[in-house]
């Protein structure tokens, strides 16, 4: 498969396996799209934002962010939270993918403006058999650049 509309994968989860896991996974099933890895909230939402750090958001690029909640300095409720209270980043899609399935957090991710919410199984080849799948879902998917505005004539 070619790069799925040229989208940039953003994969924030502080577990190096799980991360690492859900790269392969991915290039398993053909997406060969640019990953960037970030370990905590604070650093997704810096990259985001354009503040601290090396790394930031070009605005020209369709961003997928695939969120953990469980991460230190910043959880996942905290970044979607972040995102989907400024305008610039609010039509990034995110997708929760957490081992965490309370069915109140489910729904403040839903409230929130989540995309979508995926729960990590605990068994290694269940939790690859589900990242395989949404793999495929990203190489179908069109996403446009954060911030795009439709333009009516």
């Amino acid at each position: 498969m070619t790069k799925a509309n040229e989208i940039t994968v953003l994969i924030a989860d502080d577990d190096d396996g799980h991360a690492m896991l859900i790269q392969e996974q991915l290039e398993d099933v053909g997406i060969h799209n640019t990953i960037l890895r970030f370990r905590d909230g604070d650093e997704v939402v810096n990259f985001l934002s354009g503040s601290g750090g090396v790394r930031h958001r070009d605005p020209a690029t369709p961003y997928l962010l695939l969120l953990d909640i469980r991460m230190p300095k910043m959880d996942g409720v905290e970044v979607l939270r972040h995102m989907k209270s400024h305008d610039e980043l609010r039509s990034i899609p995110v997708i929760m993918l957490t081992t965490t399935d309370d069915p109140r957090e489910v729904a403040e991710c839903y409230a929130l403006g989540c995309n979508s919410y995926v729960t990590k199984p605990v068994s290694f080849d269940a939790f690859s058999e589900v990242v395989k799948r949404l793999g495929l879902f990203i190489s179908v998917i069109a996403v446009a650049p954060a911030g795009s505005v439709l333009h009516q004539s």
